[in-house]
């Protein structure tokens, strides 16, 4: 489906956009498995077996219907590190009903805390929601009473069409942060990618305060994923509207002052600015990238339409509708100074989509950065709740998730025009990416108080096949000589491998790999924290938990050392 409003055609690309998470009047979940502009495939109904018999995608559609507010004590089995003491503290969909409704996207779902508290080889484990503003109107009213970012809510008959266009500029939206955790000072703050964060109590969950973060820096997006820098500072990337457009901005939150963590927030300032590469449909990014002497933006083809923003406020629409993507465009990768906040470099690979950013680092003559890549953007489309609910039937499922680790090497040398990775076309200097291994990595994390934005050979991931032998794989690729390891059980689902380093370690894989885990099928009311060998990637122990109540899986997470 091309763009045709004549007054937008400079401001979009000139390749074509295709559907991705339903454009069209009918609702989303409709419009699924498109490929570029191909028609969709049709959906084999009533298959006598499952498609994907080693995947449940169940656990991720389970409603938590009881909060943990008492620690358990769990079942220790195996060795946990008498050294290991802190808290794993995780976020993630909690509840996907309101009353007698439902969501009908993941990323919809009422966020939930957990909370692995380690000290001396035992484990305890809670789980909260987070007491957001959207959370307290939803239950109050017993149904869903705010338009999400895929759940389109019944509008009120009396509501007049100024009031919804009042709606527009008051800029009403759900303060649900569902994502991540990532610290502040010495204060834990969950995200999502609008800049309003929650202050979590680190060791009962409670939800403290709440800071909207535009109130003191001028932006309107940020990503999930900051990064948290040995010395305290945090950087994010955010997006700033401007009199001459949009821009991408890299904020900075100088480090705690005088145990006050609000401090990081009211003296955040924008550091770095580069235009938007499309006015009106500014690129999303869920993250990016930070060496010791540059910032790297991936501009992917995904994009966010302004004008479609406006439109699905006025009638009431999910945020989802807004996406465009921009298939036969290139993604664009730029490389800023630190020192200056300036483009320095700019490259460009062949369309891809990404969430996660693995890690980057600086070489002699390159920059080096590992993303997790997808074809195209699809896979959002596969977390609506009835294509989950499908998904065993679907037999186009599979290859819609179909990502892989890839490495991308960025010649920042001025003098040095092309490498046997690089070419050069229309003036643009292509990039080719390298695949790190075969296996579909996600989630990815590192050893990141030592390799951030360094030289680093090891990272960790969950698997993302959802047609392998066991999708609920942990993966350690070794990214020097690109072989893997895994750790899998049957019918069991990790989370995010979070890597705590050894005390005294002189080795990168030196340490200990944490994951939360949950069971499949029936084994709804389990959980357990799972402990493995950084180096081998062997069990070393676990604990493991029963609940009052079906516990989902979880997305990211921090370790919080005691």
């Amino acid at each position: 489906m091309s763009v045709t409003n004549e007054n937008l055609k400079e401001q979009i690309p000139s390749g074509s956009c295709s559907p991705v998470l339903g454009w069209s009047p009918l609702p989303p979940r409709r419009h699924l498995n498109f490929v570029n502009n191909e028609a969709p495939v049709k959906q084999v109904v009533g298959l006598e077996n499952d498609l994907y018999p080693n995947c449940d995608v169940s656990i991720w559609l389970r409603s938590c219907e009881t909060e943990i507010i008492t620690p358990l004590k769990g079942e220790v089995k195996g060795d946990i590190p008498s050294w290991l003491n802190g808290s794993l503290i995780r976020n993630g969909p909690g509840s996907l009903r309101v009353g007698d409704e439902e969501f009908t996207h993941l990323f919809d779902s009422s966020a939930l805390l957990h909370r692995f508290g380690i000290k001396n080889g035992e484990v305890t484990y809670q789980c909260r929601f987070l007491d957001s503003e959207i959370f307290r109107k939803n239950s109050a009213a017993k149904r869903i009473v705010m338009t999400e970012f895929g759940t389109r809510v019944v509008q009120d008959p009396c509501q007049s069409i100024f009031k919804r266009i009042a709606a527009i500029f008051k800029n009403e939206v759900s303060d649900n942060a569902m994502i991540s955790v990532y610290p502040f000072g010495d204060k834990l703050y969950a995200f999502n990618e609008i800049p309003v964060v929650h202050q979590i109590n680190s060791e009962t969950l409670e939800t403290e305060d709440k800071v909207k973060i535009d109130q003191y820096v001028s932006i309107v997006h940020h990503t999930s994923h900051p990064h948290v820098l040995n010395d305290g500072t945090v950087y994010n990337l955010g997006l700033s509207v401007y009199a001459t457009g949009l821009y991408h901005t890299i904020v900075r939150y100088p480090k705690i002052e005088n145990g006050n963590s609000k401090s990081m927030f009211k003296n955040g300032e924008i550091v770095a600015t580069i235009p938007a590469r499309w006015t009106l449909n500014p690129s999303y990014m869920h993250s990016f990238g930070i060496t010791d002497n540059y910032y790297i933006i991936v501009e992917q083809p995904l994009s966010i339409s302004v004008p479609g923003i406006i439109t699905s406020k006025f009638k009431n629409e999910p945020l989802a509708g807004c996406f465009r993507w921009f298939h036969e465009e290139y993604t664009r990768i730029s490389v800023v100074s630190r020192s200056t906040g300036k483009l320095y470099r700019t490259f460009y690979a062949e369309s891809f989509f990404y969430l996660h950013i693995i890690n980057q680092y600086e070489s002699e003559n390159d920059i080096v950065i590992d993303i997790c890549i997808y074809k195209d953007p699809y896979m959002l489309d596969c977390m609506y709740v009835e294509t989950m609910k499908s998904m065993q039937q679907n037999p186009d499922y599979a290859k819609m998730f179909r990502g892989r680790p890839a490495r991308f090497v960025l010649p920042i040398n001025p003098d040095l025009n092309t490498t046997e990775k690089t070419q050069l076309h229309n003036g643009k200097m292509i990039v080719k990416p390298e695949k790190l291994c075969n296996l579909g990595c996600e989630t990815p994390r590192i050893n990141y108080e030592s390799y951030l934005g360094k030289p680093y050979r090891y990272f960790y991931a969950i698997s993302a096949d959802v047609d392998a032998d066991n999708p609920g794989t942990l993966i350690k690729v070794d990214t020097q000589n690109k072989s893997t390891k895994t750790w899998g059980e049957k019918n069991c689902y990790p989370s995010e491998p979070i890597f705590v380093p050894s005390p005294g370690s002189t080795k990168e894989d030196e340490g200990i790999i944490l994951s939360a885990m949950v069971w499949g099928r029936e084994d709804t009311n389990h959980v357990g924290l799972l402990v493995l060998d950084g180096q081998t990637f062997t069990e070393l122990g676990r604990a493991e938990f029963k609940t009052q109540s079906p516990v989902p899986k979880c997305l990211h997470g921090w370790f919080l050392a005691e």
